[in-house]
């Protein structure tokens, strides 16, 4: 089985004021379905575990096609693409009852061992698992904030029991969470997301503090709005959100 597939019905904990699917739902729900799949694959959390490496999500792009609202039905797809230089690639494609694209998601993932937090190059992942075909050609790109604009500190969030998941540390669907919660509340909650790409740049654990910066800038498509997590100088995230 190359690709995984599942079906959902929105619940109105995952969407907004606007009953939207929030974008950390959408991680939420493809981080799972990546799991599960990885599982089927022969490479998934307790197959790695026993070495002591586990899966860490580094990048993600999304687009937003038509976001889903609340008690849509729809079926999430994923499959494994293999290694393009030092990550390796999965992609997702969200779609409704007729089919149509509703989220459209590219991820880079490495791996890691736990005790030496050395990347591993070599996982034994089964040959012929992966599936060519692509959601978003190019993989997630490099985030940074933009050099040209005074970031503006939101506030400071102490990492704590919510967000810290089996791997102990934080998962990558908190910091989508608390970027948006950087976002001006009435763009958030009113204007759909169209499109976001984060980087994961250094975990955070439990009792961290990490601030939040802002910086915006307006395009010709849309505003942009950057969000990046710090601990003391050490950047944990950056994530650009499209509105």
């Amino acid at each position: 089985m190359k690709r995984f597939t599942q079906e959902y019905t929105i619940p109105c904990y995952d969407t907004d004021a606007s009953g939207r699917l929030k974008p950390a739902s959408f991680m939420n729900l493809a981080q799972e379905a990546a799991g599960q799949h990885a599982v089927y694959l022969g490479f998934g959390y307790d197959d790695l575990i026993v070495s002591n490496t586990a899966w860490i999500l580094s990048r993600v792009h999304i687009r937003f096609v038509d976001t889903p609202k609340w008690r849509d039905k729809v079926t999430l797809n994923t499959w494994h693409k293999g290694l393009n230089r030092l990550f390796f690639l999965r992609d997702f494609r969200l779609v409704d009852e007729e089919g149509r694209a509703r989220v459209e998601a590219t991820t880079s993932w490495l791996v890691m061992n736990l005790e030496t937090r050395r990347l591993v190059r070599d996982p034994h992942l089964r040959e012929g698992s992966e599936c060519l075909e692509d959601v978003i050609a190019t993989p997630a790109e490099k985030v940074q904030m933009p050099k040209d604009v005074q970031p503006q500190l939101m506030f400071e969030h102490r990492v704590a029991y919510s967000d810290i998941d089996v791997n102990r540390h934080t998962n990558n669907a908190m910091y989508m969470q608390w970027a948006m919660d950087a976002v001006d509340y009435d763009i958030a909650s009113s204007r759909p997301v169209k499109e976001l790409t984060i980087n994961f740049n250094h975990e955070t654990k439990a009792g961290d503090i990490v601030a939040l910066y802002k910086s915006i800038v307006e395009t010709e498509g849309g505003r942009r709005v950057y969000v990046e997590g710090k601990v003391c100088d050490t950047s944990a995230f950056c994530v650009e959100i499209v509105f």
